[in-house]
């Protein structure tokens, strides 16, 4: 028996892509450290992988974009909210929110990393836009600048024409609508 694998290039096209702990793009990202492990360049922007450090209380506003984000909590505990559905994740746990679902979290343990799934690639060039570069493995000091993200991004992916539009109260974090 025999399986084949659907892609857009040949897998031989791709070389193997890792990082050690704790290596990667290193930002300070509006109060968090982000790590970014696998930059969607280097796998033609079939996914990110961002490894964050968030304080107590971290919660972005609600919100969508055009990529699926998965959670992957390796430390700490989070509360997802995500149109409708809320859900507790603690060390371990994993959950997924599609693209186009307005979506936002709560740290609720003193700190949380997880490991964030971009798919496809694009929301770490919201994260790098919005950072500055990381002198240390910590969260940011206080006084450490916050660069606005640019809340439009032409290079970023488009939603598909089925995916839903945010509603009243979520913001679009990375796209321009099409």
């Amino acid at each position: 028996m025999s399986f084949a694998m659907s892609s857009a290039r040949p897998a031989a096209d791709f070389a193997a892509h890792w990082s050690a702990p704790g290596e990667g793009e290193r930002l300070w990202f509006l109060g968090t450290l982000a790590i970014i492990r696998v930059p969607g360049e280097a796998v033609d922007g079939r996914l990110a992988v961002i490894e964050f450090l968030f304080p107590r209380h971290a919660s972005p506003p609600l919100h969508t974009h055009p990529q699926d984000e998965s959670y992957i909590v390796l430390d700490g505990q989070l509360t997802v909210h995500a149109e409708g559905e809320r859900f507790r994740l603690s060390a371990g746990g994993t959950g997924v929110v599609p693209a186009g679902v307005a979506h936002t979290f709560r740290v609720d343990s003193d700190s949380a990393r997880v490991l964030v799934l971009s798919t496809p690639a694009g929301i770490e060039r919201f994260v790098r836009d919005g950072s500055v570069p990381a002198t240390a493995l910590t969260l940011p000091p206080a006084d450490t600048p916050r660069p606005s993200p640019r809340a439009a991004r032409a290079d970023l992916p488009h939603p598909r024409p089925d995916q839903p539009r945010p509603t009243a109260g979520t913001r679009r974090l990375s796209t321009k609508e099409t």
